[in-house]
């Protein structure tokens, strides 16, 4: 029997004319996301992503984001692949109709996920280098006086996509922080400095012949590119509370990737970029704890390491990452 997911996925792939209608395909449904049904559709000897938005992510928490942020997802993908070629899947082709879009699907013996690596202890020394080249290159390309900014006019989706599930709901469990975390919030909903990703984690980051590939743009919006920077060290620094022994190469990792970083800031100073990601970062560690989404590999002992680490530097923001680094344990 043919499942509702399985129907919609060959009528998107009919939509787009890369089936027949008496082709047979099989779907298989992709784990790892909560934001998105996902799968692997195979037919003949081929096998592509077929991607949908939900309107209720898979979370304990109530969490609700409209179903166009797809669409903008898809527009990151494209614009992204022309700034740096390889960076993003191959795609092929959005449907309006059913309101999802068809990627290439990467597999392959050389194909890693950065997660993966990071979890069993094995950082590969630059990977966090070439991701900062290739988020520096996308935002500042954003920049120009020619991009074309209005497919990601969504900064009412990146609020309920990031800022709401991540420092407003914190700030509800923490009544001291919350005129800080609120600030942060409202600071970053205002911003339209570049072309923001939203979901820079390495959950969400292959690598193929030493390139990484960025997946799962679905909160794109035009905002502040401090967001993409410290959303990915924050990754960085929970696994550094999570594997003790790879925290020194883990927090010597967020050095290199703002040094790698820094140089494409065309915008505005490299100084006044750092501290309000110096600003930022703590906030995040605190709510992939306390917030809607908490990571789930951290043990009731590592969350606790990461509060106590989170909420000194919430209360009193370090100016640079190197005072924020020195000032954790």
């Amino acid at each position: 029997m043919v499942s509702e997911f399985e129907r919609h996925c060959q009528a998107l792939l009919l939509d787009l004319g890369l089936i027949t209608p008496s082709e047979v395909v099989a779907v298989r449904r992709l784990t790892g996301g909560v934001a998105s049904d996902i799968a692997a559709v195979t037919f003949g000897n081929r096998t592509i992503c077929a991607k949908f938005a939900l309107a209720k992510l898979k979370v304990q928490a109530d969490w609700f984001a409209p179903l166009h942020r797809g669409r903008a997802e898809y527009a990151w993908l494209e614009f992204a692949g022309t700034v740096v070629p390889g960076a993003v899947p191959a795609l092929y082709g959005w449907s309006d109709a059913e309101n999802g879009f068809a990627m290439e699907f990467i597999d392959g013996a050389d194909v890693y996920l950065w997660k993966s690596a990071l979890l069993q202890g094995e950082p590969v020394a630059g990977d966090a280098v070439s991701v900062a080249d290739t988020l520096g290159r996308i935002h500042a390309a954003s920049t120009a006086p020619a991009f074309d900014r209005s497919p990601f006019a969504n900064a009412e989706d990146f609020d309920a996509l990031r800022l709401e599930p991540y420092l407003r709901f914190t700030a509800e469990q923490y009544p001291s922080l919350a005129k800080n975390l609120i600030a942060l919030a409202d600071q970053q909903k205002s911003s339209g400095i570049a072309l923001v990703h939203g979901d820079v984690s390495p959950k969400n980051i292959l690598w193929r012949n030493q390139q990484p590939i960025i997946l799962d743009a679905e909160c794109a919006t035009m905002g502040d590119p401090v967001f993409d920077v410290a959303f990915c060290m924050n990754h960085l620094l929970l696994k550094s509370c999570h594997v003790p022994e790879i925290r020194g190469p883990l927090r010597q990792a967020v050095l290199d990737m703002w040094r790698a970083y820094k140089g494409w800031i065309r915008w505005e100073s490299a100084g006044a970029f750092e501290e309000r990601l110096a600003v930022l970062l703590p906030a995040l560690m605190l709510a992939r704890v306390d917030g809607k989404s908490p990571v789930e590999y951290l043990a009731l002992s590592e969350q606790a390491d990461v509060r106590a680490q989170a909420v000194p530097l919430i209360g009193q923001p370090p100016a640079t990452l190197s005072e924020l680094l020195n000032r954790m344990q």
